[in-house]
């Protein structure tokens, strides 16, 4: 990206109100050399980071970064064999700590709330924690750079002397400053000079003291003696201030030996931690202006809805929607001065810059963005002394400059274009200029009081006339931007509004040309029928907001009643079931009976029998999927896929609309007649012009052993496989094989039923405990995937 466009836009502007927002020297640094990037897959990368940054500030209010020195001069001195000094160390070990904190953080963030941060995690999972470094480091050097007492026991032994050896000096020094010899003092106080415990002694009372001499005041007065009695004690201070010293410088060399073979690792973090911080900033600074992301458009079509300037106070400014590459590749913006077609012109380039960068856009939700390879800009009066260059001459100089460069994937921005000469010419050379950068296919946006060049964006293929709005009655802008409406001449309007005589207005009117008269009057005209779509637009969304707020408490009321009646489905279910099994017990007491007499010796055909009580059981009903609301709506909600002109059916209007764009989130833009909505696809219905249903497939139950066996008493089994089989299918078949063991007078048999949901084993055990002919049941297998009973 070219420098002049970005200062032209004020891009360090933006990138300053940032840098608050940032904590350590490498983020700073970071934001220092950002620039715009011209790869699509890039600019994605640095919007999916910024994006995961803001859902950490949502989860767990934001990555909390401490202030952070460079320790890259740290890491290429440890790399020269160099040793560092306890600052640098206390910076680095602020490092290592930092890398632990982060990496931690976002472990338990990803644990805690099952979220995953894809754009970012290839950061912190590259973070390298030195656990045991970071411990040592920490423990020997503190927060302030000084070399802590832990540091090692001998500089701990060392500085308990030394204080011991200060508190026996201030002690001796007492007696001179409270005793006798405090009236040979200048001041009864205890002082230092030359690392040495001294007293100020008046120099008339200089042999009351023996001792050493250090200093005297400036007058002579005074002289600073070190007392005979204390030399030796400051003999052996002064020896212990030379060993902590020493061994300060030992611990330091060798700390510096131990962080030596992990400089790049160290390195290595720091630099990340950098990176995390200034996409850490990004995500704040996108919060606090209200950003959103915004969608890349891999057709370069730029929708900036609801866009406002980022240096603009966000209460005061108007938004407006920007839009290009869809319909048209050029705009002709017309309009009053100091009516914000300037503004407008930045706003669109300094967005599609910050995009570039990775940087949410103060825009509405469903914004969408392209790329460009260069944006270039001639705003501005840029006249030249020096160069002795008129407005113009310095305009034309930059547009040859542009026309030299721009490509098909440039954005080419123009104020106020033909500018600064003899209006006809001027107006010819504009429009010379914009078909010149159209036939390259680059995107325009120009601004212009030519009248001619309303005609050119609305004759010219793909160009679209647009203009600021302009109040009369106030006789102040609106500064809301218009497309497709050219801006009209207010003068006269304006002029009688200020008090001019009626006859000039009319002798003016009359030398106006008709043709350009009646073109203001249709602008007029146009203007009025676009305020009038507008409040009509805003009064259906209105009422859209209240028949969504209707339509939510009526789905609320009749998810209710379909739960009630649910519950009570299942209730009677419930209940039919008691009957189904009361009855059941009437049916095993026959049974019974039956077998009894057969054990007499009476003849009994066992077919009918088992099918009698097949038909009572046949009564029992289950609880069935189909009253399940949840699975009926999750059933009802698939959708076919969608794409940009299908046509649908918005369920909430009963109305058919058109896709216009497909939206993240599964949202979709809808056309419905003049009404534009943003709709989820829950709402559509996809409108299909035929749909045939698949025939079903019959299915078959396998069950898992012979009936006839069961029944026929030579070749009668005491094994019931039911894995595999339907719960519905598998109670049947169990209650046919227990009447069958019961006929065939077998002591006991096994059900197996496998592990799986538990489900099947439920079932089972409740038809065991509810038969009166089962005695005792219990598991059998190595997983309990199997049934033991004993019948009698």
């Amino acid at each position: 990206m070219n420098e002049k466009v970005l200062a032209t836009l004020e891009y360090d502007a933006v990138k300053q109100q940032i840098r608050p927002y940032i904590a350590t020297v490498a983020g700073q640094h970071e934001l220092d050399l950002l620039q715009p990037t011209a790869q699509a897959s890039q600019m994605q990368q640095w919007l999916g980071e910024t994006a995961d940054l803001v859902r950490v500030l949502r989860l767990a209010a934001g990555l909390q970064i401490p202030s952070l020195e460079d320790i890259k001069p740290h890491m290429q001195r440890l790399k020269i064999d160099a040793s560092l000094s306890a600052t640098e160390l206390a910076q680095v070990g602020r490092v290592l700590f930092t890398t632990g904190q982060i990496k931690t953080f976002f472990e338990n963030l990803v644990l805690d709330k099952a979220e995953t941060f894809v754009a970012i995690e290839q950061y912190y999972e590259a973070l390298i924690i030195l656990s045991d470094l970071t411990r040592r480091v920490n423990t020997a050097i503190d927060l302030d750079g000084r070399v802590t007492d832990e540091a090692s026991p001998e500089l701990h032994g060392i500085r308990q002397a030394i204080m011991s050896t200060e508190t026996a000096i201030r002690q001796k020094m007492q007696d001179y400053t409270r005793g006798k010899s405090a009236q040979y003092l200048s001041d009864p106080i205890v002082t230092i000079r030359n690392d040495r415990y001294v007293v100020p002694v008046k120099a008339e009372y200089r042999s009351k003291f023996g001792g050493v001499v250090h200093d005297q005041s400036q007058t002579g007065q005074t002289l600073y003696i070190e007392p005979a009695e204390v030399v030796d004690m400051n003999n052996r201070l002064r020896e212990n201030y030379l060993k902590e010293r020493s061994e300060e410088e030992r611990v330091l060399a060798e700390l510096s030996d131990v962080l030596r073979p992990e400089a790049d690792a160290i390195l290595n973090n720091a630099v990340i931690i950098g990176h995390l911080d200034f996409v850490n900033a990004k995500a704040r600074y996108a919060v606090a202006t209200q950003s959103v992301e915004p969608e890349y458009s891999a057709t370069n079509q730029v929708r900036l809805l609801q866009a406002r300037h980022p240096l603009l106070d966000a209460k005061q400014a108007v938004a407006n929607d920007i839009i290009i590459g869809e319909d048209y590749s050029a705009i002709i913006v017309t309009g009053p001065n100091t009516g914000g077609k300037t503004i407008t012109l930045k706003t669109l380039g300094l967005l599609q810059i910050m995009a570039q960068s990775g940087l949410f856009l103060p825009t509405g939700e469903h914004s969408t963005v392209g790329i460009f390879d260069d944006i270039f800009a001639d705003i501005g009066d840029e006249q030249s002394i020096e160069q002795s260059l008129s407005t113009f001459s310095s305009h034309m100089v930059n547009i040859v400059a542009i026309l030299a460069k721009i490509t098909p994937q440039s954005l080419v921005l123009f104020d106020e274009l033909g500018a600064g000469t003899d209006p006809q010419e001027g107006a010819a050379l504009a429009i010379a200029i914009l078909d010149a950068v159209g036939a390259v296919g680059a995107y325009t946006v120009a601004t212009t009081h030519y009248p001619e060049l309303k005609v050119y964006g609305y004759n010219r293929v793909d160009t679209i006339n647009a203009s600021m709005e302009f109040d009369v009655e106030t006789l102040k802008p609106t500064y809301k931007f218009m497309l497709g409406i050219p801006g009209r001449s207010n003068a006269l309007e304006i002029s009688k509004r200020l008090g001019l005589p009626q006859a000039i207005i009319d002798q003016a009117s009359e030398l106006t040309a008709d043709d350009s008269q009646e073109l203001n009057d249709m602008i007029a005209d146009l203007v009025a029928r676009r305020n009038a779509v507008l409040d009509q637009q805003s009064e259906l969304e209105a009422q859209i907001i209240e028949n969504r707020k209707l339509k939510n408490g009526y789905e609320q009321q009749l998810e209710q009643l379909e739960i009630t009646k649910d519950k009570l489905v299942v209730e009677a279910q419930k209940e039919a079931n008691h009957i189904v099994a009361d009855s059941r017990k009437k049916a095993d007491r026959i049974i019974a009976d039956l077998q009894k007499m057969q054990r007499d010796g009476a003849s009994i055909k066992a077919n009918e029998m088992m099918d009698a009580k097949g038909a009572l059981n046949a009564m029992r009903q289950e609880p069935s999927a189909a009253n399940n609301r949840v699975l009926r709506r999750a059933k009802a909600a698939k959708n076919t896929d969608l794409a940009v002109g299908d046509t649908v059916l918005v369920r909430e209007y009963g109305q058919q609309g058109t896709i216009q764009r497909v939206l993240k989130d599964d949202n979709y833009e809808i056309q419905m007649g003049i009404l534009k909505m943003i709709l989820s696809g829950a709402e559509i219905e996809k409108q299909a012009l035929d749909q045939t249903k698949a025939k079903p497939k019959p299915t078959t139950v396998k069950k898992g052993v012979n009936t006839a066996k069961a029944v026929n008493r030579a070749n009668a089994s005491a094994t019931l496989d039911l894995r595999g089989v339907r719960y519905e299918a598998a109670m049947a078949e169990l209650d046919r094989f227990i009447d069958s063991a019961l006929l065939n007078n077998l002591p006991s048999v096994e059900i197996i039923h496998g592990k799986g949901t538990g489900a099947l084993r439920k079932g089972v055990l409740e038809y065991l405990r509810s038969h009166r002919q089962v005695q005792k049941f219990n598991f059998t297998g190595p997983d309990q995937g199997a049934t033991y009973a004993e019948l009698g």
